[in-house]
Order: C-alpha cells, then structure tokens, then sequence
C-alpha cells in the first residue's frame, strides 16, 4: 500500500512539473502569429490612407508578429503584445509618436482586422479613426 500512494505522489508531482513547465499560447497568440500578414486596406475616418502621402503609408506591406513579442508593421518595427483579455493589440515603435493601441475585431486564419482612434495632436478634438484590415501572404 505505501508503494502504491508513494508511487501516485512521484506521478502527481512529475504531471504537475510538467503540465507547468510549458505554458499553452492562447487561440489568439497562435492565429497572430502564425504567418506573416499583407495589408488590405488602411482607412482612416473611412477614406483610403495608405496610399503615397496616406497617413498610414508606413503601415502598408507586410506585418509579422513574432513569438517573443518583438516584430514589424510596414516599415515600422517594434514591439507588440496584448491587452484587456487578448481583446486589443498594442504596437509600440520609436517611430510613432504615441503607441497604437488596436481592438482586435476579426482574427481568423484569413483575416486580420483592427480599429482604433488615435490622437490627432494638430486638432485634439476630432481625433482619427483608423481601420486596418490584413490577409495572410500567399
């Protein structure tokens, strides 16, 4: 009997080592950064502005979200990671004047899309409101 309940304490603590030693990635975590994204469209206040001159021309291309949290956006790199329960996304550069904090509206394996109203410093009081959509590179 004592071989026994040693025998279970020796199983329990060796499946509780390592059941904690590798923490899961979350659906989300896996969907982000399963592949490297393309832009489809970048609006802002509902007008096309990723286009030369477009306020979101750096952002046009391609997006990769790495594993430890680092990656590009266009022609921006930095970081990123989640916020509020995986429901927004944070983009920080030393090339954006303030971090861009993203809510995640659709993330599926064919389809990226974020909004958020970001700071419109030559006039606080009608800030933009930005809608990014991406696909997966083929």
């Amino acid at each position: 009997m004592k071989k026994i309940t040693l025998f279970l304490i020796i199983a329990g603590i060796t499946a509780a080592f390592f059941s904690c030693s590798k923490e899961k990635e979350s659906e989300r975590f896996t969907l982000l950064t399963a592949h490297i994204w393309t832009s489809d469209s970048l609006l802002v206040n509902g007008v096309d502005a990723g286009g030369p001159g477009g306020m979101l021309e750096k952002f046009k291309g391609d997006a990769k979200f790495e594993k430890d949290g680092t990656g590009y956006f266009g022609k921006y790199k930095g970081t990123w990671r989640f916020a509020y329960g995986e429901e927004n996304l944070v983009i920080e550069s030393d090339s954006l004047q303030v971090p861009l904090t993203a809510k995640i509206v659709l993330l599926t394996t064919t389809d990226l899309k974020i909004t958020t109203v970001y700071p419109n410093l030559a006039n606080p009081q009608n800030p933009f409101n930005i809608r990014m959509t991406f696909k997966p590179k083929q």
